[in-house]
C-alpha cells in the first residue's frame, strides 16, 4: 500500500524532496507569530488591569481619608491620620505609597461642625515591569478619586 504523498508526488511528477522541504515550517511560524502578536496583548491587558487597581486605590483612599480626617478633633492631626489612611489603602492594592498625593479641601473652617470636607488623592501608574529598570520612570497614567464628608455636629 502506497501513502499518500507517494502517490501524489509521482502523479504531479515533482521529486519527494521538494515535497519535504516545506514539512513543519508552518508550526515554526505559528509559533513565532503566535508569540509576536501575543506579548504586546498580554502587555496591554497587564497595563489596563494595573490603571483598574489604581483606581480602586485612589476611590478607597480618597474615601477612608475624608473620613478619618472629620472625625479628628484638630486640623495638623487629622491631616497626618488622612495620609496614614492614604498610604494604607494604596499600599493594600500593591503601590507604592509615595506615588500617591492628598489634598483637603473644606467649605469654611476644616473642622467646623456643619462644614463639608473634600479628600481628593491621585496616584501615579507606573507600566509594568519598567519600574524594575534603574533609572527608567514611564507613567501609564495618573488616577484621582474625591471623597466628600460632612464634619459631624457633635464629636
Amino acid at each position: 500500500m502506497r501513502s499518500f504523498r507517494n502517490s501524489q508526488s509521482q502523479h504531479s511528477g515533482e521529486p519527494m524532496s521538494a515535497v519535504t522541504d516545506q514539512e513543519g515550517s508552518a508550526i515554526v511560524e505559528f509559533v513565532f507569530l503566535g508569540v509576536l502578536l501575543m506579548v504586546p496583548v498580554a502587555y496591554l491587558i497587564l497595563t489596563v488591569g494595573q490603571l483598574q487597581g489604581g483606581a480602586y486605590a485612589v476611590v478607597g483612599a480618597s474615601d477612608q481619608a475624608a473620613k478619618v480626617y472629620v472625625t479628628q478633633s484638630e486640623e495638623v492631626g487629622a491631616r497626618d491620620v488622612a495620609e496614614k489612611a492614604v498610604a494604607q489603602a494604596v499600599s493594600d492594592m500593591g503601590f507604592d505609597p509615595a506615588q500617591a498625593t492628598l489634598s483637603i479641601t473644606c467649605d469654611a473652617g476644616c473642622l467646623t461642625p456643619g462644614t463639608t470636607v473634600t479628600a481628593h488623592v491621585g496616584l501615579r501608574i507606573e507600566l509594568p515591569f519598567v519600574g524594575a529598570i534603574p533609572g527608567v520612570n514611564l507613567t501609564a497614567a495618573t488616577v484621582e478619586s474625591g471623597a466628600t464628608q460632612k464634619v459631624g455636629r457633635f464629636k
